[in-house]
Order: structure tokens, then C-alpha cells, then sequence
């Protein structure tokens, strides 16, 4: 890998992590557009580049973790689902996640359901409501069908909080504090998994120099990601984000029928 991809790749991380457009499909888009082919490093790249983007919300969002120790069971509560089926399907989830076809059906799908979710859940007239353990379970279950690729995990989880009634900026922030234990975990057992294996470590060692700026990069860009989205989020809502995943999910149709070589 070059570092010009190691770049590219850092960047659409960064920016695909926290908005709901499916990070996976972005990186699919951009693996086949540089021509690469997914290899035993390339896989392990895009898994721990996540660590990077996980640091940015723990650092814009530093006092709320400092908060209470509530807040950390709110999210250990609406984590425990994901960590369960994730545990329990992961063979299923592995075959769903070699379909290029499952990203791009689902960037559409989604995209579609993106158009109206302004409409079908508005934030209560009577004010904020308060995080309760049903409502994290419940936001926590729907974060499951993100298992699913090309759903965007981000995606699901705001619009679990909007359908508790949360406003598009509490929904988002909720969304952001849940992905730290959720990719933490996942990306952390497929690191594990990695290190397990003599010539991945061997892989990993040779190529320090490429983790730990993608790592930086991906840090830097997700931090003005959650920014901009948070702003762009509780002016104009969804929509827009509905027409960029039905384009998204295009492009990776109009690839696959080009004779693009594109790999999960």
C-alpha cells in the first residue's frame, strides 16, 4: 500500500465514521477507484484506523465522559446487545460482510429511508426527555441492524433516538458516545485476532509507519466530521444524506458493472 492510498483511505474514514453513510461502502468505493486489491494488511488497516477515529470523540466529548458514572452504564446497558449478536451471528455477519452487492443495496435502501425519517420522527413539543435504561436497550438493539454492511451503524443509532423522542443533535451525540465502546470492541477482537497470527504480526510490525499516520489522519478528519455534521444535522435534517447514500450505492453498481475489482 502506498501512502498516497494510506492517505486516501485515512481521509474517507475519518469522514464516512460518524455520518450516516456507511464508512464500509466509501471504503469499498475508494479500494476499487486505486485499483487495490484487499489484502491480509489492507484488512488490518482499515480495522485499526478505526482506533483514530474513536479518539476523536473522546476528545471533542472529554466532560461528558468525566460526567457521571451513569452515563457509562447508559452505554455498557444500549452496548451489551450488539456485543451479544454479534458474538452469536459472527458467521453470518462474515458472509454478509464478503457482498459488495449487500453494500450497495443497502446504501440505496437506506438512502430511501433517509428521505422521510425527518418526517416520521419529530423531536417531542414538550421538551427533551431524559436517557433512561429502556430507551438506551432500545437504541442499543436498533444499532444491531448495522451488523448488516452498507447500513451505517451511525445511521441506525441517531435514528433510534430520534424514534425515543431525542432531538437530531441529542440522537447524534448519543450516537458518537456509543461508538466508542461498540468499534472499541470490534475493532479491538479483530486486532486481537490479527495478532494471534505470526505473519500478520510480521505485516503489522513492517508497516508501523503507515498505521500510525492513518491513525492521525483519521483522527484529525472525524474530529471536523462530527463537527460539521452536528451543525449541518440540526439545520436541514437527513435528507440531503438520503440522496448522497442512493449515489453512493449507485457508484458501486456502475463499478461492479464496469468490471471494477471491489472487495469488503
Amino acid at each position: 500500500m502506498t501512502w498516497f492510498q494510506t492517505i486516501i483511505l485515512s481521509i474517507v474514514e475519518g469522514l464516512t465514521e460518524f455520518l450516516p453513510v456507511s464508512s464500509t461502502g466509501h471504503m469499498i468505493i475508494a479500494q476499487g477507484i486505486m485499483g487495490m486489491k484487499s489484502d491480509d494488511f489492507i484488512k488490518a488497516f482499515t480495522v485499526i484506523i478505526q482506533f483514530g477515529a474513536i479518539l476523536s470523540v473522546l476528545v471533542l466529548y472529554w466532560k461528558r465522559f468525566l460526567q457521571s458514572l451513569d452515563f457509562y452504564w447508559k452505554l455498557l446497558i444500549a452496548v451489551i446487545p450488539a456485543l451479544v449478536i454479534g458474538f452469536l451471528a459472527s458467521d453470518f455477519i462474515d458472509s454478509l460482510l464478503g457482498s459488495v452487492w449487500v453494500v450497495a443495496a443497502m446504501l440505496i435502501i437506506g438512502g430511501v429511508f433517509m428521505l422521510f425519517v425527518d418526517k416520521w420522527f419529530t423531536y417531542s413539543e414538550k421538551g427533551e426527555p431524559k436517557m433512561t435504561n429502556s430507551k438506551a436497550i432500545k437504541i442499543g438493539l436498533i444499532q444491531c441492524i448495522a451488523m448488516i454492511p452498507g447500513v451505517s451503524r451511525s445511521m441506525v443509532t441517531i435514528v433510534g433516538g430520534m424514534a425515543q423522542k431525542f432531538s437530531r443533535k441529542t440522537a447524534a451525540e448519543f450516537s458518537f458516545f456509543l461508538a466508542v465502546p461498540t468499534m472499541a470492541a470490534a475493532s479491538g477482537y479483530k486486532f486481537l485476532k490479527l495478532l494471534l497470527k505470526d505473519d500478520s504480526r510480521q505485516i503489522l510490525t513492517d508497516h508501523i509507519s503507515l498505521l500510525i499516520v492513518g491513525n492521525i489522519i483519521a483522527f484529525i478528519v472525524a474530529m471536523a466530521a462530527i463537527k460539521f455534521f452536528i451543525e449541518f444535522l440540526t439545520k436541514y435534517g437527513f435528507k440531503a444524506f438520503g440522496y448522497y447514500r442512493i449515489l453512493a450505492g449507485l457508484v458501486i453498481l456502475i463499478l461492479l458493472y464496469l468490471g471494477y475489482h471491489l472487495e469488503v
